[in-house]
């Protein structure tokens, strides 16, 4: 436990540290803010990307409903390559051509101001309600599991989720007000260089130990005794029916990726 708490500390203030030396004195005007003074390269565009979407919505939602059903949740992912690229190759053009860096911005430019301060009292409504709540509760059940903070600190399970959910709400926060979007990018793409090593280190280790020390035996146990865990295609009574993957999934993957205001960003 002791070694878990110390490397992850590590691992955060390295992050922060290397976030504060690459943003330092770059932020003094909008551009710098919201736009990292439009000079992020690919690589940090990419990583801070495929980290806005993977929190602990994926991380532990995703993740539980495969353990506890099979594999059919892994059409949201998959499915969003296709939005992805309509991004890409139809809205982003769009966004770029008319130096539009908000999607209310966009809306009020291609309809009216109406349209824009309903949009932002929608979204504002959706991420303090919806998201923003469903990710802090999600990821402070994380830490407490990981770290188990109640037994650490002699408190209880509610005290110590409220404590971690404001940790991790300042933190977070923290990033975003004194960094703006570059500190974000930054410190995202290093955050996920160490969720892809973690990422590979779980079904490993797991393979392992389900192999009592061999990795082969351990995939061998899962596809025999529990073949139904690794079904990809969900029928009509799993969290995601195969049937949706070509309707509605594609929408509201659309709606996410075309319209999030950090991807945007």
């Amino acid at each position: 436990m002791l070694f878990t708490i110390i490397s992850c500390a590590f691992f955060m203030g390295l992050v922060a540290w290397y976030s504060y030396v690459k943003t330092k004195n770059t932020v003094s005007d909008s551009d710098g803010y919201f736009l990292a003074g439009r000079g992020l390269t690919g690589g940090f565009i990419a990583g801070s990307l495929v980290l806005t979407n993977l929190s602990a919505e994926q991380l532990v939602g995703l993740n539980g409903q495969a353990y506890n059903a099979n594999l059919s949740n892994m059409a949201w992912e998959v499915t969003a390559g296709l939005s992805v690229i309509i991004l890409a190759l139809i809205l982003l053009p769009r966004y770029l051509g008319g130096a539009f860096t908000t999607l209310p911005q966009f809306l009020s430019n291609r309809f009216d101001n109406g349209t824009r301060t309903y949009v932002v009292i929608l979204f504002m409504l959706g991420y303090a309600f919806v998201t923003i709540p469903s990710v802090l509760y999600s990821g402070g059940i994380a830490v407490l599991q990981l770290f188990n903070v109640p037994e650490l600190l002699g408190i209880s399970l509610e005290q110590a989720l409220w404590i971690v959910v404001w940790i991790i709400g300042i933190i977070g926060a923290a990033y975003a007000i004194f960094g703006g979007l570059r500190a974000v990018a930054i410190s995202d793409t290093l955050n996920g260089i160490g969720l892809l090593i973690v990422g590979l280190l779980i079904p490993i280790l797991g393979f392992i130990a389900l192999g009592d020390g061999s990795m082969v035996e351990g995939m061998k146990t899962i596809s025999t005794e529990n073949p139904e865990k690794l079904n990809a295609i969900g029928s009509a009574d799993d969290a995601v029916p195969f049937g949706t993957i070509f309707s509605g999934m594609i929408f509201m993957n659309l709606f996410y990726w075309g319209t999030n205001q950090y991807v945007i960003q």
